[in-house]
């Protein structure tokens, strides 16, 4: 019997992230579009890196290079324009690949080929989260200084199914730029922690928004220490879901201490446990469990709160504490409404925007009192005028109105009520000096909130202050360097630097925004303006074919209306870019 054949190859293994759920939603537009992406983008791509198509799967595929270094570039060219396209979706619509290379011995049988090489590309690809490519030592060795790309070490690596550990390297792709490493952070002057999300061991996944949300409460009392320094909540949960090594979210966010722990309702029960480590040293610090009712639930996150400040630091000033223990409201079914609204909130599109504030209005009817719910109702209604949602913008406006006067009489000691209400007040009724006030306030009462001071940034912007903007969108990058809610702050600085004249700055800072988020308007503004003022005209005329696509009655005299500037010559500069990229008057 004939022995089979055997060659080296550079093997790439390809799928879609959350194929199922996608066409759960959309069978025949997602597969639509799918065909179109391998069509117009990613069959061009292998061919011209002399790549061949061993085998699909679906939404799969194994692709067999005879060079790992053409197999590397083929990747990153296809995850950088998959940045690029189906600009108009919602982040959680659009498809986006997971990709793994490997270099190893195959074995050939006719047009396919198996063997562990073959397998452990597969594994690499399962392991790549969303946009990223992830690389054997092997294949990383034979690239390293030959593509223009800089690998995260994720160290060894237990790959199902594959006898040995394989250390992997991950590349995450910028669109229009070179793939880049998450870099490694230094640590605060003061301690520094990131509470991760705690597993849900209900056996129930209707309880995950109850688990976020009693987090949450606790990164939020964390935040009122003013020696702390706290990662934000929407970076901590990047690892919601994940086998994390807490040496390594230790290094990415740039903390001493992590806490992370479990949480199990049955019934009326719940018992918390947790356990704090050092991530420099793994080294473990405390833990504890805490049992109770859910009628108890606000002092078992007090109990789990002065637990770990007490670990950390024994000697606080009583003060700092009692204000800490702040109870958001009485209402437990209330306090239930809001947590779900906060969910649908991070889903991000109309419908769950809607959905949402009817969630924080519920709240309201059931405490009128919850602060924080008419904030973050205030926050509903604005994003309906920053994306164009407003059906009824005068009602909408006047609900804004109430809801700020609201915040101020019962919010003063609540920093999320204060902020969201603050920049309702700004961009919704443009009364910037007054919603700048609010969210100094909040600001003076919570020093940790990055999403504070990445409005904040946007505020000192519309005051004439840039500068000032420039400096607290780059705290809130700092407090939160995982957060998929980053392009905010990145579209603040952007804002911000095509203020000062810094038109190169500001299109880099549009370049990580839409990274982040692809679907965000606000960059497509900025950025079809400061291109076009650099002289990037294709690039600026893209981006405001894109703004039209999102908002078909976007104008000058719209953006005139919608940013409240104060300094005539930053909206003259804004309006001049827009005008030049092509949006109407």
């Amino acid at each position: 019997m004939t022995s089979p054949s055997r060659r080296l190859a550079a093997i790439l293994a390809a799928d879609v992230a959350g194929y199922s759920r996608l066409m759960g939603a959309d069978e025949e537009g997602t597969l639509a579009r799918l065909k179109a992406h391998r069509r117009e983008l990613i069959d061009p791509r292998i061919a011209e890196h002399r790549g061949r198509i061993v085998k699909t799967t679906g939404d799969g595929m194994l692709v067999e290079f005879a060079s790992v270094i053409d197999a590397v570039k083929c990747a990153i060219e296809v995850q950088r324009s998959m940045e690029l396209r189906e600009p108009g979706l919602a982040d959680d619509r659009r498809i986006r690949f997971r990709i793994g290379v490997n270099l190893g011995d195959v074995i050939v049988d006719g047009d396919d080929i198996h063997g562990d090489g073959v397998n452990v590309a597969a594994r690499l690809e399962a392991l790549a989260e969303p946009g990223t490519i992830c690389l054997s030592a092997a294949a990383w060795e034979q690239v390293r200084g030959k593509v223009q790309a800089a690998a995260d070490d994720l160290g060894e690596q237990r790959l199902k199914n594959i006898e040995l550990s394989i250390r992997v390297f991950r590349l995450a792709v910028h669109a229009g730029g070179a793939a880049t490493a998450q870099p490694t952070l230094a640590l605060p002057d003061k301690p520094s922690i990131a509470v991760l999300p705690f597993q849900n061991m209900s056996g129930d996944a209707e309880q995950e928004y109850f688990c976020d949300g009693l987090v949450e409460e606790v990164i939020t009392a964390l935040s009122r220490f003013h020696w702390l320094f706290v990662i934000a909540r929407n970076s901590s949960f990047t690892y919601k879901g994940k086998s994390v090594d807490v040496k390594r979210v230790s290094r990415e966010l740039g903390v001493r201490y992590v806490l992370e722990g479990s949480v199990r309702k049955s019934g009326q029960k719940v018992r918390i446990t947790g356990q704090l480590i050092d991530g420099t040293t793994g080294a473990h610090i405390w833990a504890d469990r805490f049992y109770g009712t859910l009628e108890d639930i606000f002092d078992l996150q007090d109990q789990v709160t002065m637990s770990v400040v007490g670990a950390i630091e024994p000697k606080m000033r009583q003060a700092e504490i009692d204000r800490a223990r702040r109870k958001p409201t009485e209402s437990l079914d209330a306090y239930d409404c809001y947590l779900g609204g906060l969910s649908r909130v991070q889903e991000r599109g109309r419908l769950a925007t809607d959905e949402a504030l009817a969630d924080f209005n519920r709240a309201m009817q059931l405490d009128a009192n919850y602060a924080a719910a008419h904030g973050m109702a205030a926050w509903c209604l604005m994003m309906r005028f920053v994306y164009g949602w407003a059906s009824n913008p005068q009602r909408d406006a006047q609900e804004v109105e109430r809801l700020v006067k609201r915040v101020e009489k019962i919010g003063r000691d609540d920093p999320i009520a204060l902020y969201t209400a603050g920049w309702a007040l700004a961009f919704v009724l443009h009364d910037v000096e007054s919603g700048a006030a609010l969210i100094e306030r909040a600001l003076e009462l919570n020093p940790n909130d990055a999403v504070a001071w990445g409005i904040s940034a946007y505020v000192q912007t519309y005051l004439g202050k840039p500068e000032v903007a420039i400096d607290r969108a780059s705290r809130a990058l700092r407090l939160s360097p995982r957060d998929p809610l980053n392009f905010s702050s990145n579209n603040a600085m952007a804002l911000a630097y095509l203020c000062m004249g810094r038109y190169a700055d500001s299109a880099a800072c549009v370049q990580r925004s839409l990274h982040n988020y692809p679907a965000s308007i606000a960059a497509f503004r900025v950025g079809a303006a400061s291109n076009a003022l650099i002289g990037e005209m294709e690039t600026a005329r893209k981006l405001a074919a894109q703004a039209l696509a999102m908002d078909p009655d976007l104008t000058l005299d719209k953006v005139r209306h919608l940013i409240p500037l104060r300094r005539p010559v930053d909206m003259d500069r804004f309006l001049d870019g827009l005008r030049m990229a092509g949006i109407p008057q």
